[in-house]
């Protein structure tokens, strides 16, 4: 058994000693670059292995500019969305050889913003990913210059103005298919529960939800109570059930309409019976809701599959043709109906 008992970590040198070969047969092993008999390629892994050496990756990207690895910068929320998103870009990165370095920000600021990209350029990652959905992210992000690709999940009128490559699920077609359904049941009285203001996915749903509206000729009616939290729904719920009852309501995410399910329930409300209800997001206890709530699902593995293909054509200098926008799918459940005759 080969021994390495000094201090430092085993380099390439060390390797090359204890196989009875070059370094430069020992890069080429590593980096499957030209020939290598088979019994030396196996002598050099066996080296590798024994004394546990392990590549300098910044060492190794001055040399071939290429790390192999991606920085992603998100926040802190813990919300079904932005982990789906991180979960599913990690997937995807994998699958295409890479290791995504994660540097998570609880408050926004130019300055935080600015050390988390130094941090992530440190670590001679070929490419950020910055998941921005809310604008103070956004806007921190335009006085940033950035000398590695950046793909942003984020609006792409924003990312248009900030000079980024956007990728992204398209919101307000998700949520334009969500009102239409309700509409197409013959709902008129249809409130929405929105997401924080300042949250472009909750305001790409509000915009949807108000454009429907308008063009079918009803009037509007947004809750000024805002958040992605079931106990919102349930707070809102709670005030619905003491006064006037809407037909239908459009919840900006699935924890909304379970708060606003469960607020209905303790009040003698029956959903769709008295009421209709949609989500958003098609969490994966969705369709074990009292009942199955009809919700809009969005394909996360397909926009992480979506930001690395994205971030593949930027490092090898293509420009997108135009935006990434992912369709969503309107998933039909036992939670919307007609609404009830008292209403017509």
């Amino acid at each position: 058994m080969i021994a390495h008992h000094s201090a430092r970590p085993p380099s390439m040198m060390d390797v090359a000693a204890a196989a009875g070969v070059s370094h430069q047969t020992v890069s080429r092993v590593l980096n499957a670059s030209g020939k290598v008999a088979p019994d030396t390629r196996q002598r050099v892994l066996d080296a590798i292995e024994q004394l546990g050496y392990r590549r300098n990756s910044v060492a190794r990207a001055l040399v071939t500019r290429r790390s192999g690895t991606l920085g992603l910068i998100t926040t802190t929320s813990t919300h079904y969305g932005p982990t789906s998103m991180l979960v599913s870009i990690e997937l995807a990165a994998s699958r295409a050889g890479y290791f995504i370095a994660v540097a998570p920000i609880d408050s926004c600021t130019p300055d935080t913003l600015g050390d988390a990209i130094d941090h992530m350029l440190g670590l001679a990652v070929e490419g950020i990913v910055i998941l921005a959905p809310i604008e103070d992210i956004a806007e921190d992000l335009g006085t940033i210059r950035v000398s590695v690709p950046v793909v942003a999940v984020t609006s792409a009128s924003t990312a248009e103005s900030l000079g980024v490559v956007p990728v992204a699920v398209d919101q307000y077609e998700g949520a334009r298919l969500a009102v239409e359904h309700l509409v197409s049941h013959g709902h008129t009285a249809i409130t929405h529960l929105a997401g924080p203001s300042d949250w472009f996915e909750a305001q790409g749903r509000e915009k949807a939800y108000r454009d429907v509206m308008a063009r079918h000729g009803l009037t509007p009616c947004v809750y000024s109570t805002r958040g992605w939290e079931a106990s919102v729904g349930f707070e809102v719920g709670t005030a619905i059930a003491n006064g006037t009852l809407p037909t239908a309501i459009f919840a900006a995410n699935d924890p909304l309409a379970l708060g606003l399910i469960n607020a209905f329930t303790s009040a003698g409300i029956t959903v769709p019976g008295d009421v209709s209800v949609v989500g958003f997001d098609d969490e994966p206890g969705a369709r074990y809701f009292m009942p199955p709530l009809t919700t809009v699902r969005q394909d996360f593995r397909g926009l992480g599959e979506a930001v690395v293909t994205v971030m593949m054509h930027a490092l090898e200098g293509r420009a997108p043709d135009a935006p990434t926008l992912l369709t969503p799918e309107l998933v039909v459940r036992a939670s919307t109906a007609a609404p009830p005759l008292s209403a017509h």
